[in-house]
């Protein structure tokens, strides 16, 4: 029989909150240059200094806590062809699990203390090359505060079971419940919406569409009034952590649609998200949350560093009711609307 997924939430939680302290103390006593440098350029990001310090963490802990009679598959950066099986010498056609790990997304806010970045891993029966984020049945993110924040956020979720949240205080190692509800706001005046543009390529036509949902949605700007307002966080974990608690009414991350729009310029599609900075999306849907990939789909990449992955999130259905098709209009219109790739 399959063993119970939830008996990996403990452990999975230790490495995190392992990585937490190691990576917050190194914040501490390293300076900015030594933190910000690359280590290396992998074919799906470039690897800071800062990204060593947590990656070291992830294949040793998980080394030592699956049992060899279990054994997973690990899928993160920095591990040659993007995956390895976990304890050292367990076969990956017989493993259970297959384990996909975020050690720092949000890698370039942290390091220069702009804002807290999040660990993230998602953990789905090892059905091979082709498990996908839909077969994810635990995810875990945790939040890696600024050295001067004392107060971190842990969520965790399993498939069918609901979602679970706590703070802990680093300072003192105790944690505490804590409640985290979506927005219930039926559309997105005076709250956050945004679409993700967080880097040069692209920009002007993410705004343009943005812009144009925004107008399609709340109609004319009021001379002196603000429609509403957007939050470029530079880590997929964060930006659902948002929708989560209620920051945020509407994210949207379409780089990967951009492509085709780039290459009519003769330009080249830079970095975009991958399943490991959107395998804690299971957090958000058990928590009320609506991800979607742009076509209404569940996102179905597979568990593998190098897919480009285009999500949708809304914090509740009417939210989704009045913007979903306000952006199929904006993609369509743009030769953009292409179901089943992304």
């Amino acid at each position: 029989m399959m063993p119970d997924v939830s008996a990996l939430l403990d452990p999975i939680c230790r490495m995190h909150n392992a990585i937490v302290h190691s990576v917050v103390s190194a914040c501490e006593k390293a300076s900015l240059d030594s933190l910000s440098g690359v280590d290396r350029d992998d074919e799906g990001d470039t690897i800071y200094n800062i990204d060593v310090v947590a990656e070291r963490h992830v294949v040793d802990f998980l080394n030592r806590e699956i049992p060899s009679s279990i054994g997973a598959v690990l899928i993160a950066e920095g591990i040659e062809d993007g995956n390895t099986v976990v304890p050292k010498g367990s076969s990956e056609s017989r493993a259970t699990w297959r384990i996909i790990v975020d050690p720092i997304d949000g890698t370039r806010g942290l390091m220069y203390q702009k804002r807290s970045a999040w660990i993230l891993t998602g953990v789905a029966p090892n059905g091979g090359t082709d498990t996908s984020l839909q077969d994810i049945q635990l995810a875990v993110q945790t939040e890696i505060p600024l050295v001067k924040q004392h107060l971190a956020d842990q969520l965790w979720a399993i498939r069918g079971r609901g979602a679970g949240f706590r703070r802990i205080n680093r300072l003192t190692g105790r944690s505490e419940p804590l409640v985290l509800t979506p927005s219930r706001a039926p559309t997105i005046a005076h709250g956050f919406a945004t679409i993700s543009r967080f880097f040069p390529g692209a920009k002007e036509e993410l705004a343009s569409i943005e812009e144009e949902i925004v107008a399609g949605s709340l109609g004319p700007i009021v001379p002196g009034k603000a429609h509403c307002f957007e939050d470029q966080y530079i880590s997929t974990g964060g930006q659902l952590y948002e929708l989560i608690a209620g920051h945020d009414r509407f994210v949207a991350d379409l780089r990967p649609l951009m492509e085709v729009w780039l290459a009519r310029k003769g330009q080249a599609l830079g970095i975009c998200c991958h399943p490991y900075d959107v395998c804690t999306e299971l957090i958000a849907k058990e928590s009320g949350v609506i991800v979607a990939d742009p076509y209404g789909e569940p996102l179905a990449a597979k568990l593998s560093t190098e897919p480009d992955v285009a999500w949708v999130g809304y914090a509740n259905a009417e939210i989704r009711d009045r913007i979903a098709p306000l952006l199929e209009k904006a993609l369509k219109s743009r030769g953009l609307w292409n179901p089943g790739v992304h």
